[in-house]
């Protein structure tokens, strides 16, 4: 492939064909962002789509992401819980300050339906040789962000998937581990595929679809083939200023806004 630019358990799926997944994560709340990306992974022949968590939280439209992530699960749509997610119905969640200012908004702007589907979501998915969570493998429950090679060594050495997918920290990366356990990691080229090679384990840490940090703000997920096992990391050009400004009129905090242009 190619292409240019709730429970701590695991709930295993087995799925045998050959498919081009879409995978997101950390959509927070930008519906500007995760439109486009919607848009380009359909354009690029995603056959079906994963989402890793955090629908919620920083962005202005909480309610039209989760009632859009809610009719793809309904059409079959993989989902996990993220932290955000998690911190609108428990309350004990800590969170900085402007994010604990956006999740206590978020939880006026949700009806009953949706905060139950974000409870009830799972920390982990299996499926086939891969597995998905939102922030890693070790201990999906305590929110653990993989900015090292340490953390991914923690996380790969937790499962015995070829493939693990997570989100968390707002900038892609990718990690693997041999049989002999030595590590390699390097940030992902956009646009330039990646097979995920036998005889290692992987770690693909996705960018955020919502509110990357890693310099660019363009909004940021992946493609992954299963058949060649090949992943590619796409870049979506958005409106960010009219999401920025959606944050703006809610008057939520406004460093919320300012960061999505800036890719911070």
């Amino acid at each position: 492939m190619s292409i240019k630019s709730g429970s701590s358990r695991a709930v295993i799926v087995r799925v045998e064909e050959s498919v081009l997944l879409a995978i997101f994560a950390d959509i927070h709340a930008n519906r500007q962002a995760f439109s486009a990306c919607l848009d380009f992974a359909r354009a690029h022949g995603a056959e079906r789509m994963i989402c890793l968590g955090d629908y919620v939280g920083y962005g202005a439209d909480p309610e039209w992401t989760v009632e859009t992530v809610m009719g793809l699960v309904d059409n079959g749509v993989m989902a996990v819980r993220g932290n955000h997610d998690n911190a609108v119905g428990t309350v004990s969640e800590t969170m900085n300050a402007e994010a604990q200012a956006a999740i206590e908004w978020t939880r006026g702007r949700l009806s009953a339906a949706q905060r139950r589907f974000l409870a009830e979501l799972p920390l982990t998915l299996r499926e086939d040789d891969r597995l998905y969570v939102h922030s890693e493998a070790s201990s999906p429950a305590k929110w653990r962000y993989v900015q090292n090679r340490s953390d991914a060594a923690l996380s790969i050495s937790a499962t015995n998937a070829h493939a693990t997918f997570c989100g968390h920290i707002h900038r892609p990366a990718l990690y693997s581990m041999s049989a002999a356990a030595k590590m390699t990691s390097f940030v992902p080229t956009s646009g330039v595929p990646v097979q995920l090679l036998g005889g290692r384990r992987w770690l693909a840490v996705l960018g955020s679809v919502g509110q990357p940090r890693d310099g660019n703000p363009a909004a940021s997920f992946a493609m992954f083939d299963t058949g060649s096992r090949e992943i590619t990391y796409c870049r979506v050009p958005y409106d960010a200023e009219a999401a920025a400004n959606r944050i703006r009129e809610n008057g939520l905090p406004p460093w919320l806004a300012e960061r999505l242009l800036v890719g911070r």
